[in-house]
């Protein structure tokens, strides 16, 4: 037999099938990771088919596999296939996404720990026939395995002599055995099991319908608080009775501690976890739990979407209207589209749950694309929390120059009368968004991006959020050296410190990138919130969702103008999810929620569709804007976006392109509403420039696209990075 092998080399140039002879290997088949001989060196490689025959003569023989069964299965190879020609992606990079990334070059493999216990033989005996009265290391240890049965190896060296272990297991008195060991993530969250949970009427009629419904797609639209996950958990129930799998996606990190609580609640060790901030080992452990059927629902955030899970009978994704579902570094890839694939591939059902969909995906359920359930009320009809928008120009012109408006001072300190719990949501981390002269106007800029540096105080540094980098802060500035520095917006930590000198009694938390920095870090600040022993939470975008803290009847939107003023169309749009999903965390038990929203523009629309909850006439605005101006979902964005050291040369190839691209419109009248070559909006990251082409394809997308990649392959050179990007989140 012979097997076709993609090599795991991330390389145009080695993109193709290489074939290799399978002989002495007939236990290999298609899904497995081989090593193989190539050109003077050993690679791993994966093999995608297996055939009788080859036109090429003199094959290399493949050296080994490398794992004992298939790791990618017949359904990933046919999804690598979807999405090197979706995509425009190399098979080695679609291949990477199926397994984990250590599991590459041997980094991580099985925990086997070493225990040891007494012979059979001398079990039960007394010990003085064997062991000298004298050996009192021996005859302790010998006590101890006596009493316990058996322990790890590791720990009896710890607690015990080394040197008498090694004796009684050359004597052939103790004996040792190697274990798996499972690395379980979060291992201390656990939660009492439950069972019967009784679904309102509502709930149920959702859950029968895509129970019911095959292999279509579902967006549920739910407000906060309506039940969504109780449904989502009926739907896994349900699959898992009829003996299938369930994926269950989140879009942040931090959500995923309380999800995996109420899941390992309701469903046991049959869930696995699976995200980026799992350590190596753990993650390894939960992926092959999930192939080899030991666990059968997949959770986590963006990449368990390709879970080893078999037979899935529902693929969930929560929040659905999150940009963390679209990856933008390579391989790009949107979610949504391969939890598609997965659903039709399986004739399941794939279920989009949001209480703010996105444009895109509400238009398709409006237009009979998917199919709309909505629960448009809280759980036992509890109300939704009461908005009230204050005026900051008004604010300023009373005489109040503070963050806090003279109502969120009133409210927070009626809240902590009443020993409830408030959350005070500003989307900008740090003390201060930049530092300027007032004298000159310099502004501390990167010197490897063009972005405004951010001033951290507890550190005392200045941050750069694109590249990581450090610098000192300003005492004057470096220009004209002038003493008069001034900082910009304030950011959480600025928020944490004015709070703590008005409640300086309280206990207050902050969550946002800087706070959770190791693994545990989010379980441990939710954890502590949930168990009050705080009464005030600031953070950033990653308290918004899905949290659910029955004491919370207070939530400040410090600055919900932030994301509204940005040059992007989706700006409105993301507005409105944030101010929606933040003000969703008040009120979620039988205490009523207030909501404070912050505003210089009090009059947007937005805002008015935000403070009545009004979605579909949000939609209704939004989705017209769009269509006037041909946006998605009324076109396709396609970015093509040139980066590299050299200015010159990003230019050059980016010319190249444009002038090919040219020809392309002009062949194709009618197809585009907009094309435009210029700089990126962040001239320059982590040293490289970009420069970029924005175009807005309203008709005949799938035959130019290939077009496009086509010319892009076309101008790629070695020392500058061409990606193509469709319907890119952040245009920045």
């Amino acid at each position: 037999m012979i097997a076709e092998v993609i090599v795991d080399i991330s390389n145009s140039e080695v993109d193709r099938v290489f074939d290799y002879s399978l002989e002495g290997s007939p236990e290999i088949r298609a899904g497995f990771r081989v090593l193989v001989p190539f050109g003077r060196q050993t690679v791993e490689g994966y093999v995608i088919r297996l055939k009788e025959s080859s036109d090429f003569v003199g094959l290399k023989a493949v050296i080994k596999a490398l794992d004992d069964c298939q790791v990618i299965s017949d359904e990933m190879l046919s999804l690598m296939d979807y999405m090197t020609d979706r995509y425009h992606l190399r098979r080695a990079d679609a291949l990477r996404l199926f397994i984990p990334a250590q599991m590459r070059g041997g980094r991580v493999k099985e925990l086997k720990v070493k225990y040891a216990e007494i012979a059979d033989e001398y079990r039960g005996r007394d010990e003085t026939e064997f062991i000298r009265p004298s050996a009192k290391a021996q005859l302790d240890l010998y006590y101890h395995l006596s009493e316990c049965g058996c322990d790890s190896v590791a720990e009896l060296n710890k607690n015990f002599s080394a040197a008498a272990l090694r004796n009684l297991i050359a004597r052939g008195i103790v004996t040792t055995r190697e274990e798996e060991e499972l690395r379980t993530p979060y291992s201390s969250l656990t939660s009492e099991a439950k069972s019967g949970v009784v679904l309102t009427a509502a709930q149920s009629e959702v859950a029968d319908r895509v129970r019911s419904g095959g292999g279509e797609i579902y967006l549920l639209h739910g407000v906060t608080g309506s039940g969504k996950t109780e449904v989502y958990m009926r739907c896994i129930s349900d699959a898992l009775a009829m003996g299938k799998t369930a994926v269950m996606l989140v879009p942040e990190i931090s959500l995923t501690p309380q999800v995996l609580r109420s899941f390992r609640s309701r469903f046991g060790d049959k869930v696995a976890l699976l995200h980026s901030g799992l350590s190596v080992g753990e993650r390894f452990d939960e992926w092959r739990r999930l192939l080899d059927g030991r666990a059968r629902v997949a959770v986590g955030a963006r990449s368990a979407v390709f879970a080893p899970v078999k037979n899935p009978g529902i693929i969930i994704i929560d929040e659905e209207h999150d940009s963390s579902y679209v990856s933008e570094s390579n391989p790009r890839y949107v979610t949504h589209e391969i939890a598609a694939f997965r659903a039709r591939y399986n004739d399941c059902a794939l279920l989009l749950g949001s209480a703010t969909p996105s444009i895109e995906s509400y238009y398709k359920a409006v237009n009979g694309e998917y199919k709309l359930l909505e629960l448009p009320e809280r759980i036992n009809k509890r109300k939704l929390p009461e908005m009230e928008i204050v005026n900051m120009c008004k604010e300023v012109y009373d005489g109040n120059n503070g963050v806090f408006s003279r109502l969120l001072l009133d409210e927070l300190s009626a809240c902590m009368e009443r020993k409830e719990q408030a959350i005070i949501f500003i989307n900008r981390r740090g003390y201060s968004s930049y530092m300027m002269c007032r004298s000159c106007g310099y502004v501390a800029k990167c010197s490897q991006c063009d972005v405004s540096l951010v001033y951290h105080k507890e550190e005392n540094v200045l941050k750069c959020h694109y590249c990581g980098n450090r610098y000192a802060v300003l005492d004057e500035c470096p220009q004209c050296h002038s003493p008069h520095i001034k900082r910009g917006f304030v950011g959480t930590q600025a928020i944490v410190e004015r709070l703590q000198e008005l409640f300086p009694d309280k206990k207050i938390l902050r969550m946002d990138n800087d706070t959770t920095q190791n693994k545990d870090s989010h379980a441990k600040i939710l954890g502590e919130f949930a168990d009050k022993k705080a009464a005030i939470l600031v953070g950033t975008q990653m308290i918004a969702k899905g949290h659910d803290f029955p004491d919370v009847t207070l939530v400040g939107i410090v600055d919900a103008d932030m994301s509204l003023h940005f040059s992007d169309f989706r700006a409105g749009e993301r507005t409105y999810q944030l101010i929606t999903q933040v003000a969703g965390r008040a009120g979620r038990d039988a205490k009523p929620g207030k909501v404070v929203l912050q505003t210089y523009t009090p009059n947007h629309y937005v805002y008015r569709f935000a403070s009545s909850g009004n979605y579909r006439g949000f939609y209704e605005k939004e989705v017209n804007l769009r269509e006037v101006t041909k946006y998605p979902p009324f076109s396709k964005i396609v970015r093509i976006l040139v980066c590299g050291e050299n200015e010159e040369l990003c230019a050059h190839v980016l010319k190249g392109i444009f002038d090919d691209v040219s020809v392309l419109t002009k062949d194709n009248r009618g197809c585009f509403a907009y094309f435009a070559a210029m700089k990126s909006p962040v001239k320059r990251i982590q040293n490289k420039y970009r420069v970029q082409i924005l175009m807005r394809i309203v008709s005949g997308f799938d035959n130019i696209i290939k077009d496009v990649y086509n010319i892009v392959d076309r101008h790629s050179v070695a020392k500058a990075s061409v990606f193509v990007e469709v319907n890119p989140n952040n245009l920045g």
